[in-house]
């Protein structure tokens, strides 16, 4: 009986293939079949798809260019009742009719018919891209085609030259226009489920002016031209997931296949799987589902019923909206940053995103522009922050992966004001943060707390539907650039970017102003492979000034993981502190704004402010931090600024945000440009310098340096120094000084000393040595 029983069980455990391998084919030619009549479907409409997309490039081309054929003609009708042969010696009054009679216009200028005034031209000042415009107008065959062109506020304008004057060309005008006509024309022409790209020129690089349509379609290789214009239409396509290369018959033959095939066996197994498998003692399955049902037909008589359950209050259950834990230490002095999976995660981007919508929806702005850097983290944090916005009901430009500096120059190109930069700038790969700019102002200290007392109140604007569209800004921020700048002889130069983002601009930018770019660590990488992207630390140079001597190069440039600051060194090895760069820096600027305000920080050299003063300018010393210096800047109105860390700012002839690309960009252009043709490490040497430490650091527990600074401040003594204490506590004397500070982006003290000499230096260290052990004598000082 007990083998009976054990034989039994074996039988039910079998497996019966008879019935298995029918289900198992059927189904799977089931599902083969619905595939390929999925791809018929597809196959079948996409060539529809793509000649729609086609016809709608083609109306766009038509529109774009019967808007510049209205365009010229307005401008040609008015330039009709100025007289070529005195408009040059009343090209002012002239031009100020123009404008009168054209409302669109928005510059109208007057140039002779040799165009003498345009070649003998300062570029920087009169513009690369008009100069170019209007010399390819003089030796065009028919009428000069129409361009685009910056504006000095960052927006984009219609350019256009026309003669003056016929046969001979006595005069040419150049006249800028509104671009909005254009932008309506473009985008009233549907591009049915692809996109429309509105680009100037078709090759590689070429700056792409409008976008109409999906971001998801792919784009061809060429445009297609307007007629009259330098401008391309290109067309991208809508994507579709086609995997049978065959004609739709073909496909649709496979489909019907696989569906009679699935179908067949299913049927097969239906009518004789059952006759076929055995079951346990010898019963047939559906005597065992008969007594089975008969069982509990008895069970259920024999069986009481239960009383009906009436929910109670106690009982009932309550859903209520989950509360995201949040960290205070991650909101710094003028950022918010944190470690990715301990005090950063997604769940509190999208609230920070929503505390960001909230304070903006009390402010009236509607748009904010995202952006991240290359960090591994960057498009989840990034992805949540920004439906943390849309779900306050703001509208999000997403630049995506980008250096911080193009978020900032995206918020001005827009005009939104506000940009959040989703970023661990040089702090390890499991870092990350956020830079974030509302209404024109970087947040710091006070507003960043607010931020956070939204999020731990819970007080947030939810359920919004904010709209979402991806742009390429790069391509502008790049001709922004080099249509300013220019290095006047080509210098050789190795740009380290440590796997960070800048990686993928900076050679592109440095190239565009006239040098020579050697990349090194120019592809981005989140893990940071080959060192940490911070140029602040000597050890992370060590690679570039190597790259540098074995180039044979001219300089070295080295940027952080974002892109907003720079680090310099020379053929020889030599690092040059930005410090000493911001003495170069203003000089520039104070020959062209005498008077003007330059703001630094409390870790620059004492050197700074007499050569500020030499130089005509108003030196002004001010805490460190970027949203700190922009704060400061704004309220002085100073035209340059920048710290010790390599963070500068231009206001002159830039938009006032810390750009290290910029900087470079501009540090070429001075280094390129001078009068005596001296060497980098000529001009260099001509910047004071005394015997100085880099950043120092001790390390600390998260929040541990914050009150040991409170403790330093009240017991430390320096006699017979100058004590300057808005940050930190800096001690001055005629022949060097000290400092120590809290970091507001990492737990560690900040130190650097500065001296005439290596013995001076030895005693200012050592009386900062004793004060520091006087109030921890376990600190492990790094001097």
């Amino acid at each position: 009986m007990a083998v009976d029983k054990a034989s039994g069980r074996r039988r039910r455990r079998q497996v019966d293939w008879r019935t298995a391998v029918p289900l198992a084919g059927g189904t799977l030619l089931l599902l083969l079949g619905l595939f390929c009549a999925w791809q018929t479907w597809l196959i079948a409409t996409q060539a529809s798809a793509v000649e729609r997309v086609h016809a709608a490039q083609n109306q766009a081309i038509r529109a774009v260019a019967d808007e510049l054929v209205r365009q010229r003609s307005k401008v040609q009708r008015v330039l009709a009742l100025v007289d070529p042969d005195t408009v040059m010696s009343h090209a002012q009054q002239d031009a100020i009719m123009v404008r009168m009679q054209l409302p669109q216009s928005v510059a109208v200028e007057f140039y002779s018919g040799d165009l003498g005034e345009v070649l003998h031209a300062n570029y920087r000042e009169f513009g690369y891209a008009k100069a170019a415009q209007l010399m390819a107008a003089q030796g065009a065959e028919g009428e000069p085609q129409m361009e685009s062109v910056a504006g000095s506020g960052g927006d984009r304008r219609l350019s256009v030259v026309i003669p003056m004057g016929a046969p001979q060309v006595r005069a040419w005008a150049w006249v800028e226009l509104s671009f909005d006509p254009l932008q309506k024309r473009f985008e009233s022409v549907s591009p049915a489920s692809g996109r429309l790209d509105l680009r100037q020129g078709d090759e590689p690089g070429s700056l792409q002016l409008l976008s109409n349509g999906s971001s998801s379609g792919e784009a061809e290789e060429l445009g297609k031209p307007v007629p009259g214009s330098v401008f391309t239409v290109r067309a991208a396509l809508p994507g579709a997931f086609i995997v049978l290369s065959t004609p739709w018959p073909m496909s649709a033959l496979l489909a019907l296949l696989g569906l009679a095939g699935g179908l067949y066996l299913l049927r097969m197994r239906m009518r004789g799987g059952w006759q076929s498998a055995a079951v346990a003692d010898d019963v047939e399955l559906p005597a065992r589902i008969a007594n089975m049902a008969a069982s509990a037909r008895s069970a259920a008589v024999a069986a009481p019923s239960p009383p009906p359950i009436t929910p109670t209050p106690a009982s009932v259950a309550k859903v209520a909206k989950p509360g995201v834990t949040v960290d205070p230490s991650i909101f710094r002095a003028y950022d918010v940053r944190g470690v990715v999976g301990k005090t950063l995660s997604g769940e509190v981007a999208h609230a920070l995103g929503q505390s960001i919508g909230t304070l903006m929806n009390e402010k009236g702005l509607r748009e904010i522009v995202v952006g991240r850097d290359g960090r591994l983290s960057g498009p989840e944090l990034a992805g949540s922050l920004s439906d943390g916005l849309r779900a306050a009901g703001v509208d999000v430009i997403d630049i995506g992966a980008a250096p911080t500096p193009v978020v900032y120059y995206a918020a001005y190109r827009f005009n939104t004001g506000c940009g959040v930069a989703v970023t661990g700038s040089h702090n390890p790969p499991d870092y990350n943060g956020f830079k974030i700019v509302i209404g024109g102002e970087t947040l710091a200290e006070g507003a960043i707390q607010d931020l956070y007392q939204r999020m731990a109140d819970n007080a947030l604007d939810d359920g919004g539907t904010g709209g979402l569209r991806q742009v390429d800004v790069a391509p502008d921020y790049v001709e922004k650039i080099v249509s300013d700048v220019l290095a006047e002889r080509r210098l050789k130069v190795v740009v380290d970017c440590g796997n960070g983002i800048p990686g993928e601009l900076a050679p592109q930018v440095l190239e565009g102003v006239g040098c020579e770019v050697v990349p090194l660590y120019c592809d981005v990488d989140g893990t940071f492979p080959n060192h940490h992207p911070d140029p602040s630390d000597p050890a992370n140079l060590e690679d570039l000034i190597h790259a540098v001597r074995q180039c044979d190069a001219d300089l070295g440039m080295a940027f952080d993981g974002d892109g907003d600051r720079l680090g310099v060194v020379t053929r020889s090895g030599e690092i040059i502190y930005p410090d000493r760069l911001l003495m170069l820096f203003a000089r520039d600027v104070l020959s062209r704004q005498p008077g003007a305000t330059i703001i630094y920080d409390v870790k620059c050299t004492s050197h700074l402010k007499g050569q500020v003063l030499d130089a005509g300018g108003s030196p002004l010393m001010w805490r460190t931090g970027h949203s700190l210096i922009k704060a400061k800047m704004r309220e002085t109105g100073a035209e340059l600024a920048g710290e010790m860390s390599g963070h500068f700012f231009f206001k002159e002839r830039w938009y006032g945000f810390d750009d290290g690309i910029y900087a470079a960009a501009r540090l070429l252009e001075i280094l390129a440009g001078d009068a005596q043709g001296r060497t980098p490490e000529e001009i260099f040497d001509t910047l004071p310098k005394s015997v100085s430490t880099p950043e120092l650091k001790i390390e600390f527990a998260e929040g541990e340096h914050y009150r040991f600074m409170d403790k330093f401040r009240e017991q430390a003594h320096f006699d017979d120094a100058t004590l300057i204490t808005i940050d930190g506590l800096r001690a001055d004397w005629p022949d060097g000084w000290g400092l120590v500070r809290a970091s507001n982006t990492t737990p560690v003290l900040v130190l650097r000393f500065e001296a005439e000499s290596a013995l001076t230096l030895k005693r200012i260290q050592l009386a900062f040595r004793k004060q520091l052990l006087a109030v921890d004598p376990g600190l492990k000082m790094p001097f």
